[in-house]
């Protein structure tokens, strides 16, 4: 059995948090608990060592007629011959 105390809620915090009971059907209690497990474990964890991002990169090819080797082509293509 847990330990009973007394918390005071800022407004909007406790809205949430009834929200979220009456969405889930879940005990008002379970969810202050889980809320704050899930806050203290944040905390806890040191910056930068959540959950790994990956970039899944994606060949959109080239246009035909884009030489990327020749850069000054290349500016031509996009902004036009008279750019200068």
């Amino acid at each position: 059995m847990g330990q009973r105390t007394t918390l005071t809620l800022e407004e909007d915090v406790a809205d949430r948090l009834r929200d979220e009971a009456r969405r889930t059907g879940r005990p008002f209690k379970a969810i202050v608990n889980e809320a704050l497990r899930v806050g203290l474990e944040r905390k806890e964890r040191p910056a930068g060592r959540g959950a790994l991002f990956k970039v899944e990169p994606l060949d959109l090819g080239l246009k035909p007629g884009i030489e990327l080797d020749d850069i000054e082509g290349l500016i031509d293509q996009l902004e036009g011959p008279h750019r200068r």
